[in-house]
């Protein structure tokens, strides 16, 4: 594990300050993710499988049709209030979340291994009360039941869809969040998965966190704890390989402060990097963490359900 101080922006003028997902962002994943599976022995079989989910979820928001989507007009009010006009608990009674899931399910059918049929068999028979809990235990940012943590990726899978096709209804991006809700999605209110470093000519050197959920991203300050807003104790470890070298662009950005960790990841180590598929791919960086016991991760990544 190296200790590395992030280097300061570069001078970019009026970066976006909200910047909404692509129609393509699903299938950009996807590959990502079958990149860091190819460089990732231990991970293989993982990021393999998460590369087929994300490609299931592309094809279930280009060709499933939700049987609820809002009128065009419906968030103008919560934009122009500087409100998430997506809020999770708004709208998770009305969202059709159950459609996505049966597309999602249906095309990852002939793509998947016997390893994982079980999880499919099991979700496609249980009871939909019970699918609605688990939702909203993700929702929540919660691990859920023990017994039922194996099916919270798929649920989790196809709220990212739900939750990314009403993004693409916004007519335009939300205002960027008040210094209170600085670590809240200002499009749905969900948690970050991890920050990223932009190297384009419009945003270069500038930092985003991105939601865990529907992948917006918005802008913050570099060199700022996410959570605390706090900078006098911050530093940054990264892995290498035994030669020195760095396995992954991802480092852990820790808080002496509040004692708390987000992943970030610097483009300019890698201008592929995605800041879910690469969080997934960087959990030796969470286990060793996790055993100094000296950080908490602040970030969530609804396809990682892991106990408390």
């Amino acid at each position: 594990m190296n200790h590395a101080y992030g280097n300061a922006p570069m001078g970019v003028m009026d970066p976006p300050s909200v910047v909404l997902p692509k129609q393509e962002h699903f299938a950009q994943r996807a590959q990502r993710l079958c990149d860091l599976s190819e460089r990732i022995e231990p991970l293989r079989d993982f990021l393999a499988f998460m590369a087929q989910l994300s490609r299931a979820q592309q094809r279930a928001l280009e060709r499933n049709t939700p049987a609820w989507l809002p009128e065009p007009d419906a968030f103008v009010l919560a934009l122009e209030h500087g409100m998430p006009p997506l809020g999770t608990q708004a709208l998770c009674r009305d969202i059709d979340f159950h459609s996505e899931l049966t597309a999602l399910l249906d095309g990852l059918d002939l793509h998947i291994g016997e390893a994982q049929r079980p999880l499919l068999d099991t979700l496609r028979k249980l009871p939909k009360e019970e699918i609605d809990r688990l939702a909203q235990e993700v929702l929540e940012a919660r691990p859920g039941p023990e017994a039922s943590r194996g099916l919270m990726p798929l649920i989790a899978a196809a709220l990212q869809v739900a939750w990314l096709r009403l993004v693409r209804t916004l007519p335009h991006p939300p205002k960027r969040p008040t210094a209170e809700a600085r670590s809240l999605c200002p499009c749905c209110g969900s948690l970050p998965v991890a920050s990223v470093i932009q190297i384009d000519s419009k945003r270069s050197g500038v930092r985003y966190l991105q939601c865990g959920l529907c992948a917006t991203q918005w802008y913050l300050e570099r060199s700022k704890c996410s959570v605390c807003d706090q900078s006098g104790k911050l530093d940054y470890l990264s892995l290498e390989d035994e030669a020195g070298e760095r396995l992954l662009p991802t480092q852990a950005e820790t808080c002496g402060d509040c004692h708390s960790y987000l992943k970030i990841m610097p483009c300019e180590f890698d201008a592929h990097a995605e800041p879910l598929a690469d969080d997934l791919a960087s959990l030796a960086l969470d286990l060793l963490l996790a055993e100094e016991k000296q950080y908490r991760r602040s970030g969530f990544n609804p396809l990682l359900i892991v106990g408390e």
